[in-house]
């Protein structure tokens, strides 16, 4: 599954461009040259990983909307970038100490926008849609509603103990889940005994998540068990 940008842009031409560069780089891309439609898709359900959000907008200004998003318990954990003309200081230290996860000046090279985009996804904690169907962090994705993994917009086929086990460490990011809770919830094993099982099934996850991406998010907390980190 493909992560989705969200652009909040009045500029037709200079949403053109958004268009085509996050096309390009592997992103689905919604785009709205208002923050109200923004917000009306967001509340019909729609997924949104990263927005992209100018200041001067009809309406709603850019930042009038990352407030309301900051305030929302739904929406406050979607990573916000600024793309603004204004690039004075004043600004920028605005726009940063209003919530936002990066502010970028007009014009900039959207390669540069790519590479903050992909930085700020590595950042962004574990997302849910509203129904609790998605699950994500940087690269990965897991649909609950489909039983699929994507790894960079890529399907990943994995067999259920591997998806329940990679499942289970997304859910508790960046704490230790102990080995005997592993083997219980995966396995439905009642004490750890022999756990050879469980360290080969992590060894052939961290195999099949690496050929699509170079980042190990799985680390061995040695006697302990495994954990998913946030990079």
């Amino acid at each position: 599954m493909k992560q989705v940008i969200f652009v909040v842009e009045d500029d037709a031409g200079i949403m053109r461009l958004y268009a085509m560069a996050l096309e390009n780089a592997g992103f689905e891309f919604c785009g709205f040259n208002c923050a109200e439609d923004m917000f009306a898709k967001l509340n019909e359900g729609k997924h949104c990983d990263l927005i992209i959000l100018d200041i001067m907008l009809p309406g709603m200004s850019g930042l009038e909307a990352l407030g309301k998003l900051k305030k929302s318990q739904e929406y406050a954990a979607i990573p916000v970038i600024i793309a603004s003309a204004k690039d004075d200081e004043k600004n920028k230290i605005g726009g940063l100490d209003a919530g936002a996860d990066d502010y970028v000046a007009k014009p900039f090279s959207m390669n540069e926008l790519v590479a903050r985009i992909r930085a700020n996804l590595r950042k962004a904690p574990v997302a849910a849609d509203k129904d609790g169907d998605i699950l994500a962090y940087g690269d990965i994705v897991i649909n609950d509603r489909e039983h699929e993994v994507h790894v960079n917009g890529q399907p990943v086929q994995l067999t259920l103990k591997e998806y329940n086990l990679l499942h289970l460490l997304m859910e508790n990011m960046d704490t230790v889940v102990k080995r005997d809770r592993i083997l219980s919830v995966v396995w439905d094993y009642d004490y750890v005994g022999e756990t050879r099982t469980l360290d080969m099934h992590i060894k052939s996850l961290r195999s099949k998540l690496g050929e699509k991406t170079d980042k190990q998010y799985i680390v061995t907390v040695r006697g302990v068990g495994y954990k998913f980190c946030k990079i």
